[in-house]
């Protein structure tokens, strides 16, 4: 609202600054204009005085006696009075209006002095020399006065302060005429020169008295014909004629006194006209003023009442326009983030398969927004409310296909998994009858890919919201559940068992939601690290939660991607394409949440990935130790079926099939009660068999009866004699000499009969064998390591 509100008045105010600027500038343009026009009009004066004083002077310098002195000294004390009012009238003009020609007139002024006392002291001075000094300093005083109108605006008061300049160089002429007719008299005859500057005075004398009635209104006219009239003016005509009939080279016969007399009465009527224009002028000048200072207050409060009107409008606007904004963003923010994330979450639940988008959608209706109305607000909440309609009807529509989509996981699981079971079974059957070492590696491999296969088909349950958990009654130990996992995977044979805490169990209802999520991160560990490298897993116990840890030995992952990945595992996206290409991890992510489980992608301690799993305090469970020590031989056959077994490798007899198997995994964890001698035989594993007959007596011993061997006795008593080495021979020096690989463990080390009998290693053999290296391990570098593409 602030804004809606200060950007007109800002807009206003900025355009009333300017106008009230420029009328501020007007009046003290106007008030400056009164302060110089009575300076020119003081100029006006003072020129006038020093025409006379120039007058007497020149009378002096021609009868140089008494009479004229006196004269002259009456003529200094007006011009000082003069001089001290034009002074006083200096001091006000502006600082900016101060230019050259003030500063010339200044000068004239202060040079009055010296040459009042050259004109009294000097018995035969120049005339001329001395009346051309008067002539500056009143030419620069009449050019002072035409500088006035400089700028004037108005067209009437220019023309005012030009008339009265004009009449000011008429009385100049005057004075210039009078001056030089003085200095024909006194020279005793009339030059050239002087009558040519008599003429040009009676010329400036017309065209100044020409310009002065074309400036002046029809009033000063008037006065202007009532100065020209009279004996005074008859008479000075009437010697300007003589002047004019004199010939160049004759005598001036004229009497001085009365033309000095004549001309100064002519120059006061003059003087007394320039100063009833100058009144006119200052007057109209005051007045301009006045007006001028009466229309800036009146824009001021214009300016002011406009303000004030503008803000009440643009106030009583904007709060109206505000009041249904707030109204619109609160119906918004409702929208937006409660009722909006709302419906989206409730959408998201498993039970919003059977919604009706479109129903949803009316139901949904914010017709609360903002009522319907012509203007764009309403337009807006119209517009808002159809947007939020089209959300809330394409969230039902993608929670309608999500469902759909999870229904059709779940049975295509269902019907997958129908199918491994019944591979597991005929694998199974087959696997009992057959003694075949090759068949039988073929049928465990048979068997793992049919486990892996269930694996998947447990993702796409977890995926399609249904658990994978099978009903069971007994906890089982960690140690189970880790070899469990590591059963469901491809490379089980790299999985090393590091620290696991045995005194743990994982719940009952949770073992198989738990097995699935770490062979989801075996599978990922194994599959993006190098072939030859192993993957460490290791399981602690702190009490209230299980830290489990898996770490492989691969290139690793940039932050930016281990960040992305955790955020994924964090938070597990629903059901979409992205979430099938990186299957592994969302499930992971999904079956965390479900848990309650914690987990989390590092870098390894020194190099590769580190998946680590935290199982809360509530699926752990506390063994005693009866319960987690297992019975050697006394697993069932089928629970080691459902474990991933290595390749098979034939023992030590030709005729014996046995196998190395691993630990027992899914479906059944729990150990086999110890049998008694009368119980009824069971299936027991082959590597019991071949343990079960490792030791055997052979001598009666005096302490219990028997003595006890095994193969490995004979391995154990070559390795005592290299306590005591036996020395072959020596050397000259008399160092031993003993014989090579004397004292190796049987069976440690195979020495082929090829490398027995010679040492040649042919090149091209190794350079093969370097380049199929080279080869193998370049096109495990183009293979994408990313654990979020399991």
């Amino acid at each position: 609202m602030r804004l809606i509100v200060a950007a007109p008045l800002v807009a206003v105010i900025g355009f009333a600054g300017l106008a009230l600027t420029e009328s501020a500038r007007q009046t003290t343009r106007a008030s400056d204009l009164e302060v110089v026009a009575r300076l020119g009009a003081e100029a006006g004066d003072l020129a006038y005085r020093l025409q006379r004083e120039r007058a007497a002077a020149a009378d002096l310098l021609t009868h140089p006696d008494g009479q004229q002195q006196d004269a002259f000294g009456v003529e200094l004390a007006a011009t000082d009075a003069a001089v001290e009012r034009y002074r006083r009238q200096r001091d006000r003009v502006p600082t900016d209006a101060d230019t050259g020609l003030l500063r010339r007139v200044d000068a004239a002024l202060d040079g009055l002095s010296p040459l009042r006392t050259q004109v009294r002291t000097a018995e035969h001075a120049s005339v001329s020399a001395m009346t051309f000094s008067y002539r500056i300093a009143i030419a620069d005083l009449i050019t002072l006065r035409e500088n006035v109108s400089h700028g004037v605006v108005n067209a009437r008061l220019a023309d005012g302060i030009r008339a009265s300049a004009a009449l000011s160089k008429t009385a100049e002429a005057i004075g210039q005429q009078q001056v030089a007719v003085l200095r024909a008299v006194a020279a005793g005859e009339l030059t050239p020169a002087t009558q040519q500057d008599i003429t040009a005075a009676r010329t400036s004398y017309t065209e100044s008295s020409l310009s002065f009635l074309a400036l002046a209104p029809a009033e000063w006219s008037i006065w202007w014909e009532q100065a020209g009239s009279g004996k005074e003016a008859l008479a000075l005509q009437r010697m300007q004629d003589e002047v004019s009939r004199a010939q160049p080279g004759t005598p001036l016969r004229l009497e001085t006194a009365d033309w000095v007399s004549t001309t100064q009465q002519r120059a006061a009527r003059l003087a007394d006209l320039r100063g009833r224009v100058d009144v006119a002028v200052l007057d109209d000048v005051r007045a301009a003023h006045a007006d001028q200072r009466r229309r800036a207050v009146a824009e001021a409060v214009g300016v002011l009442l406009a303000l004030l009107l503008t803000a009440l409008v643009t106030w009583a606007v904007a709060r109206q326009i505000t009041r249904r904004l707030r109204r619109l963003r609160d119906a918004a923010n409702a929208v937006a983030f409660e009722q909006l994330p709302a419906v989206v979450a409730r959408l998201q639940r498993p039970d919003s398969a059977s919604v009706d988008p479109d129903e949803l959608a009316r139901q949904q209706s914010t017709a609360a927004l903002e009522p319907s109305s012509d203007d764009e607000i309403g337009e807006l909440g119209q517009a808002f409310s159809a947007v939020h309609q089209a959300a809330v009807r394409t969230a039902a529509e993608q929670a309608v296909m999500r469902a759909n989509t999870a229904d059709i996981f779940i049975h295509l699981s269902r019907r997958e998994q129908r199918l491994v079971d019944a591979v597991l079974a005929q694998v199974d059957r087959v696997e009992r009858d057959e003694t075949d070492p090759d068949r039988l590696h073929q049928l465990y491999t048979l068997d793992n890919l049919a486990t892996r296969m269930g694996r998947i088909n447990a993702s796409l349950l977890v995926l399609g919201g249904v658990g994978v958990g099978r009903v069971r009654q007994h906890d089982v130990p960690l140690q189970q559940v880790l070899q469990a996992a590591l059963s469901q995977i491809e490379h089980y044979a790299r999985i090393r068992l590091g620290m696991v805490d045995g005194d743990v169990a994982v719940a009952a209802k949770s073992v198989d939601e738990v097995v699935h999520l770490l062979a989801e991160l075996m599978d990922n560990a194994t599959a993006y690290s190098p072939p030859g490298s192993e993957t460490w897993v290791s399981g602690r116990s702190l009490g209230d939660r299980v830290i489990i840890q898996i770490s492989d030995e691969g290139v690793g992952l940039p932050p930016q991607r281990l960040q992305q990945l955790n955020e994924l595992l964090a938070r597990p996206p629903a059901i979409d394409v992205a979430a099938v290409r990186a299957m592994g991890l969302v499930v992971v992510g999904q079956l965390a949440a479900r848990l309650g489980a914690g987990v989390q992608l590092r870098r390894g301690p020194r190099r590769g990935t580190l998946a680590e799993a935290t199982l809360p305090a509530a699926i752990i469970r506390s063994l005693p130790p009866e319960e987690y020590l297992l019975a050697p031989g006394r697993l069932s056959r089928r629970a080691a079926r459902t474990s991933a077994p290595p390749p098979y490798r034939p023992g030590p007899t030709a005729g014996h099939a046995s196998a190395a198997r691993t630990l027992p995994a899914a479906p059944v964890f729990r150990p086999t009660p110890r049998a008694d001698p009368g119980d009824a035989p069971t299936d027991e594993l082959l590597i019991f068999e071949q343990v079960n007959h490792w030791f055997h007596a052979d001598v009666v011993d005096a302490s219990d009866g028997r003595q006890w061997s095994s193969p490995a006795d004979d391995a154990w008593r070559t390795a005592a004699q290299a306590h005591t080495p036996d020395v072959a021979a020596t050397t000259n020096s008399g160092l031993p000499k003993r014989q090579p690989q004397r004292h190796l463990v049987p069976g440690g080390v195979t020495v082929p009969q090829q490398q027995q009998r010679s040492e040649y290693r042919d090149p091209a053999q190794v350079a093969t064998a370097m380049a199929a290296y080279a080869r193998g391990v370049a096109a495990r570098r183009r293979t994408p390591i990313n654990l979020g593409n399991s």
